[in-house]
């Protein structure tokens, strides 16, 4: 009798030469293509489509990536992550944070809620306090790349989005700093959160040298080159690639020290950054690639009655702590309540800062790590995909998102387009 099981099928796909490139470029034209279908049949952005797709190839047990992700995975989300807060830093403008003090002190705010949410909620369940700790950490940073994804498929634009994104872009950058260093006190018990703020100076530091050097070499580069060249765009990738290759072994962050430099470059590049069209080509790949590898590994966590308990605890402490403290210090950062409060809704998404972070617990101690990822991947799943619907409706009822296009028919070769 034939094996018609999820198993049955991978295992015979596994038996062809080549077949876990053959699964990945299937699985990334799949996605690609349920990307277009979902945003032109409901109007909703391509990510949805793309993490559906993953979601089901974890599931049936396809194109599957060592965990904790090592390798060439580990390095393909890296980079993905890269380019994605590269992008995001080169949007964050210092002066802009400097003559508004006001949103660093909302996002700081948020931050600290947001961790101090979880970690109480957590805590009442009666889990231990290093997976507690380091479960409270990933909840803190939203995702960037599904807002990202969000703002270019709804062509969204306005202080709602710029707000929403600059506050993920900051949450991301102290997620990425305090869970770094907390890899190396991950399996200790109470206390160690202050012994751990040398680390995290130090992650913080090694990330920003890293950065300035990646902004300094772009900075050198973008004398000769013309920014919007094709060249340009192959010059940014190879040196993100190189600092994503760089960072970790020295101790850093790869992704944060894309971000810090993203922010160096708009900072002292004297000229108006352009994002280079044909960049923007190789990112959408690499994003398609992230976010199908980030639902397809979190699509294989166990589900439980008492993972599902915990992971929906930490949802709604993270939504709750998120849109209550933005919508309170909005006032504060001259904008008004119901726009911080669709800023607020437009914070849920977590995506592949958090399965990376998750991935590197696992690494860093297996015992405390495998409990943080039965918990984790379920929410990043949950979050990536009701994330990505809720800032859809944060945007749109903000009135920030361009109108849905109508869909044209494409004629057929040799069909008379006349009139």
């Amino acid at each position: 009798m034939t094996d018609a099981s999820p198993a049955g099928w991978a295992g015979k796909l596994s038996l062809l030469p080549g077949s876990l490139a053959l699964e990945w470029a299937l699985l990334l034209a799949l996605a690609a293509l349920a990307g277009h279908l979902v945003q032109r049949t409901t109007k909703l952005p391509k990510i949805i489509g793309h993490a559906a797709v993953g979601a089901v190839a974890g599931w049936l047990g396809l194109a599957g990536a060592a965990w904790p992700l090592e390798g060439v995975g580990l390095f393909l989300l890296e980079m993905g992550i890269a380019v994605v807060l590269f992008e995001c830093g080169a949007r964050l403008s210092l002066r802009w944070l400097r003559h508004n003090p006001m949103v660093l002190a909302q996002s700081l705010a948020e931050s600290v809620l947001t961790f101090a949410a979880v970690y109480l909620s957590l805590r009442a369940l009666g889990l231990e306090v290093p997976v507690v700790r380091a479960l409270s950490v990933i909840a803190v940073a939203a995702s960037p790349a599904v807002l990202m994804r969000v703002m270019l498929d709804l062509r969204a634009n306005g202080p709602v989005t710029d707000r929403a994104l600059a506050l993920a872009t900051l949450n991301t950058l102290y997620a990425l700093t305090i869970g770094t260093a907390l890899l190396r006190t991950i399996d200790r018990g109470e206390g160690t959160m202050l012994a751990s703020v040398g680390s995290s100076v130090a992650v913080l530091g090694i990330s920003l040298l890293c950065g300035a050097v990646l902004a300094g070499l772009l900075i050198a580069a973008l004398r000769v080159l013309n920014p919007t060249s094709q060249d340009t765009a192959i010059v940014v990738l190879a040196l993100l690639a190189v600092c994503a290759g760089v960072t970790t072994p020295l101790g850093g962050s790869a992704p944060l020290a894309a971000l810090l430099g993203g922010i160096l470059l708009k900072r002292l590049y004297p000229r108006p950054w352009v994002w280079p069209r044909q960049l923007g080509t190789a990112a959408a790949m690499l994003n398609i690639l992230m976010f199908v590898l980030v639902s397809s590994a979190a699509a294989r966590a166990g589900w439980s009655g008492a993972v599902l308990w915990a992971a929906l605890a930490l949802v709604g402490a993270r939504l709750l702590a998120k849109a209550a403290c933005i919508a309170a210090t909005g006032v504060g950062t001259g904008m008004a309540l119901k726009k911080s409060c669709w800023v607020g809704i437009a914070m849920v998404p977590m995506s592949a800062v958090a399965l990376l972070l998750t991935s590197q617990f696992v690494a860093a101690s297996h015992t405390v790590g495998a409990r943080v990822a039965a918990i984790a991947l379920p929410v990043i799943l949950v979050t990536e995909l009701l994330g990505a619907a809720l800032a859809t409706v944060a945007f749109r009822r903000s009135g920030e998102a361009a109108p849905p296009t109508r869909s044209t028919r494409i004629p057929s070769f040799g069909e008379d387009t006349r009139p």
